[in-house]
C-alpha cells in the first residue's frame, strides 16, 4: 500500500522506525573471537617450550610454582640463581614478606632486618655481589614484538621471548617490566647487593616504577595462585612478624636437573606468533554483548602470554 494511503499516525510511526533501524542495526555487537577460540586454531609451531636449564620448578605446600628465567636480559643473575638452586640454597627457606596489590617475596628469613645475621645460610658457590642488570644493550637479533599503543614509561614496550619489555632506542637500551607475575631481585640500597638470594613476584598492579631500579629474572608460567593467594603480612612493608606466618619452601630446581619423566610438561605461546597478534587486538577491540564500547588500546601489563600443559594440544 503506497504510504500516502495510511493513516496519519502509522506513517509517522513507520517513518520512526525506517530511521532507527540503521541506528539499532548499528548498536548490535560484532563478535569478537575468545582467546578460547583464537588459542584453539593455533598451530603447534606457534608454541615453545621452555628451556629446562631456564626453568626453576619451586615445590610448596600448595602446590607447584614454575619460573622461567630469562638471561638474555639478566644473565649473571640468571647464573647465580641456578648454581644457588643446585646447592639447593633455598630448600627449607621460606616466604617472608606479602605485601598487598605489590609483591611476595621469598629467601632466607633471617636476612630481615630483625633476623639474625649470624645465623643467615651461606650462599655457598653463588656471588655475594652482582653487578646491577637493569637494562641491558639494545640488540637487533632479540625478537621483538612492539605494541604500538604507548607506554607511561618507556618509548617503547613489547614482548621478547615471552616476556614484557621496555625500550629506549636513542638510549640503545632494553629491559624486563614490572608486569604482574614477574619476578625480581630483592636487593639493600647499593645495587649490587641484589645476588638472587632474595627474590620476589608482582601480585598486584605493576609496579612500573621499579622499570630498571631492580633486575627482572623471568616470569611465573604456573602456579601465582599460591603466591598471589597468601595472607597479607602485618609487619612494615609486607612481612611477616612471626615465623610461624611464613610459608615454607620445600624445594627449588631446575628442571633439567630432573628425570626427564619428572620435568614438567609445558608450553607458552610465542609472542611472536600470530596468534599472539590476533589475541591483542582481540583485548583491544573486544566487542561484545557486554563490551558495547571498545578500549581501542591495550596497555603491555594487561597482556596475559598464555601458557599451557603440552598434552593438551587441541
Amino acid at each position: 500500500m503506497p504510504m500516502d494511503h495510511l493513516p496519519r499516525l502509522a506513517r509517522t510511526l513507520l517513518a520512526l522506525a525506517l530511521v532507527a533501524a540503521p541506528a539499532l542495526q548499528a548498536d548490535t555487537p560484532a563478535h569478537t573471537p575468545t582467546a578460547k577460540e583464537l588459542l584453539g586454531k593455533s598451530s603447534a609451531q606457534e608454541w615453545r617450550a621452555p628451556d629446562p636449564q631456564n626453568l626453576l620448578v619451586m615445590q610448596l605446600p600448595q602446590g607447584q610454582v614454575l619460573i622461567e628465567l630469562a638471561p638474555d636480559f639478566t644473565p649473571l643473575h640468571a647464573a647465580n640463581i641456578r648454581t644457588l638452586v643446585r646447592e639447593h640454597y633455598f630448600d627449607g627457606l621460606a616466604v617472608v614478606r606479602v605485601q598487598d596489590n605489590f609483591v611476595t617475596q621469598w629467601g632466607d628469613p633471617e636476612d630481615d632486618d630483625n633476623g639474625d645475621k649470624s645465623k643467615l645460610r651461606p650462599l655457598g658457590s653463588a656471588k655475594a655481589k652482582l653487578p646491577p642488570e637493569y637494562t641491558r644493550a639494545l640488540d637487533p637479533n632479540l625478537p621483538f614484538t612492539p605494541l604500538p599503543d604507548g607506554d607511561v614509561y618507556a618509548p617503547q614496550v613489547g614482548f621478547s621471548e615471552g616476556f614484557p619489555v621496555g625500550r629506549n632506542p636513542a638510549a640503545r637500551q632494553e629491559w624486563l617490566t614490572h608486569c604482574y607475575g614477574m619476578v625480581g631481585v630483592g636487593r639493600d640500597n647499593e645495587p649490587d647487593t641484589g645476588n638472587g638470594s632474595a627474590l620476589y613476584v608482582v601480585i598486584g598492579q605493576a609496579p612500573r616504577g621499579l622499570d630498571r631500579n631492580l633486575a627482572v629474572v623471568g616470569r611465573v608460567l604456573k602456579g601465582m595462585e599460591y603466591l598471589s593467594g597468601l595472607p597479607r603480612g602485618a609487619g612494615p612493608l609486607g612481612f611477616y612478624e612471626k615465623p610461624e606466618q611464613r610459608l615454607p619452601i620445600r624445594s627449588v630446581q631446575l628442571a633439567s636437573e630432573l628425570p626427564p619423566s619428572q620435568r614438567p610438561d609445558i608450553e607458552v605461546l610465542r609472542t611472536d606468533s600470530a596468534t599472539f597478534a590476533a589475541l591483542i587486538d582481540a583485548k583491544r577491540n573486544r566487542r561484545d554483548d557486554f563490551y558495547r564500547n571498545p578500549a581501542g588500546k591495550i596497555d603491555l601489563c594487561s597482556v596475559t602470554i598464555p601458557v599451557r600443559e603440552a598434552k593438551a594440544r587441541p
